[in-house]
Formats: C-alpha cells, structure tokens, sequence
C-alpha cells in the first residue's frame, strides 16, 4: 500500500452509526431486546465509537424513545467500562442535553445543514438560528466534561435547493469548531456527491482545518460512497461514518436512502493494508440479524457475497 499510495492513513477511525442514524429510518421501532443484542455485537466488534440513540422527541422519532434505556444497559459492557468505545448519542436542544447528562453517556453529537431548505426543512429555523442554540449546548456539554460531535448536512447538495455552495460549507465547519466542537463530520445527505465534488470541498477544509477534526458522512444512495470515501482517505482524513448492512438514510431528505455500509468499507480498507480494529465477520453477522429481524434484505453488497475466498482456498 505504501509504494501505491503513499498518503492513505495507516489507521482509520470508523464511527459506527446505524443504532441511530440507521434505526431511526426504520418504520417501526426496533424493540429494546434486539437494539441492545446489535448494539453490544458491534460493541464487541471491536469499533472505537458507536452512536447509540439520540434524546429527541418521542413522538416525533419513537424510534430513539428508549435510547436512555439503551445507554443504562450498555453501562457494563467490557469496552464501555475500560473507555475503549466511545458511546454517542444526538440532541438537538438543551433539554435533549439534560436527559444526555442525566444518562451518564460522555459525548454527544449536535446537527445542522449547510443549506438554508433543509435546516428549515428539518429543524423549522435558520442555519445562523441552530448555531445559536447550539453555542448554548456545546458551552454547557464541554463545562460537564462532555465531547461534542458536529454533523453538517447537505455538504454538497439539497434535495430542495440543489447544489450546495462550497464557501457556506466553510464558514457553517469553521463556526462549528469556533463554539468548540471536537469533530465536525461533514455529509452527503442524499447521496448525490461525486469524487471530484467530494475533492474540491474537502481540499478547501483540509487547508484550514486540522485533519483530525474532520470526518466525512457519505450516503450510498447512488454507489458513489465508497469512490468518495477514497477522496478523503487521500486527503489525510481517517474518520469515517458508516452504518451496518448500509442501514439509514434521513427521514427529513427526500430519496436519502441507505448510509454507507460499514461491511463494504472495512472489506475496502482492509485488502488496502489499512488497519480498523474491527472484526468484519462479527459485523457481518450483526447485520444479518437485523436482515432477519426485518425480513428484508439490506443494502450491504458485502452481505450478499460474503467474504471472498478464492477457489483454491487461498487468501
């Protein structure tokens, strides 16, 4: 890997999010006994961070109604208690905040969109608005020890004003890590970023921006994800969103179907000689479950054809 590709990371970081960003796109919620069996098998999978729930409003994402519960149960999983996994969980508002607190979880992530649409589409208020809202949570998250996440969507387009203009998508990172967030990952919400898209605003952040605070969030929605995830690879960025078996997609963002498939990226990473951690066949049979538990396929195409074992059984 080196000789071809002397820039990649050595280790990337992957942020596992389909027990929230998967789960709350599901129709039904998925009960707690399965949440938890999934969850705990991608904890022992070996991930340094999963997104577990998110503390907003019951009636309107009854999906994430017991993430409270989720958090309490997961207290004693080996890797929890030893800090080798970071538990995340998403609030939108201060009272999100204190039931996040009142939880015991230590880091949280915060949203908002890089389009003007969307942001009212999906939270009723303007960009400058939910920045103001969440100066107020970052203030009190970091005070209480607590990390925070930033999610920025719509990064490249929005499914109700197009294309997105590369300048507001800096200034929306730059204000996100001035209010003190650790990590600001930034997102192709419905799927419709292209490499050399992905290319010209992430060469513009990483010029400003410490590597390490940035992560990228791709959608598999038109195959493009893992061609994207390989542009920011090469432009030094190691922290990559993903969600088992490809679950996900965003309930506010017409035709945002599918996140990209954790299975899909590790395979990828791995024959590149780029280290995870993580045990893909654990993952894998995680994400079966779910299939099962759904009665329906899902998107991972690592899910279809298994690990690859050549015809005389070498590897």
């Amino acid at each position: 890997m080196s000789e071809l590709a002397p820039k990649l990371p050595q280790r990337v970081r992957i942020v596992e999010v389909g027990p929230r960003d998967g789960l709350q796109n599901e129709p039904l919620p998925v009960p707690l006994v399965e949440k938890l069996r999934f969850v705990k098998a991608l904890i022992r999978a070996g991930f340094p961070a999963v997104e577990v729930g998110a503390f907003v409003r019951p009636d309107l994402v009854p999906q994430m109604a017991d993430t409270a519960e989720v958090i309490a149960a997961l207290s004693t999983e080996e890797r929890v208690v030893s800090g080798e996994v970071e538990l995340v969980a998403l609030v939108p508002n201060l009272r999100g905040l204190q039931r996040a607190k009142e939880s015991g979880i230590r880091s949280i992530a915060i949203f908002t969109a890089a389009s003007e649409a969307f942001n009212q589409a999906n939270t009723r208020v303007s960009i400058e608005e939910s920045l103001q809202r969440f100066a107020a949570i970052i203030e009190d998250a970091r005070s209480s020890g607590i990390a925070v996440r930033g999610y920025l969507s719509t990064c490249w387009w929005c499914p109700f004003s197009g294309r997105v203009d590369p300048e507001k998508v800096e200034r929306v990172v730059a204000r996100l890590l001035e209010l003190g967030c650790d990590q600001v990952s930034v997102a192709d919400t419905v799927g419709a970023a292209t490499p050399l898209e992905v290319r010209a605003l992430l060469t513009r952040l990483v010029q400003t921006h410490p590597l390490e605070r940035l992560a990228v969030h791709f959608h598999a929605t038109r195959g493009t994800a893992l061609a994207n995830t390989m542009v920011a690879l090469e432009l030094g960025i190691s922290t990559i969103d993903a969600a088992a078996g490809g679950l996900g997609g965003c309930p506010f963002a017409p035709g945002a179907a599918g996140n990209l498939a954790t299975e899909e990226l590790i395979f990828m990473l791995h024959g590149m000689g780029i280290e995870t951690g993580i045990d893909i066949e654990a993952v894998r049979q995680a994400s079966l479950r779910m299939e099962a538990l759904f009665g329906r396929a899902l998107p991972s195409r690592y899910l279809r054809a298994g690990p690859f074992v050549p015809r005389d059984g070498s590897a």
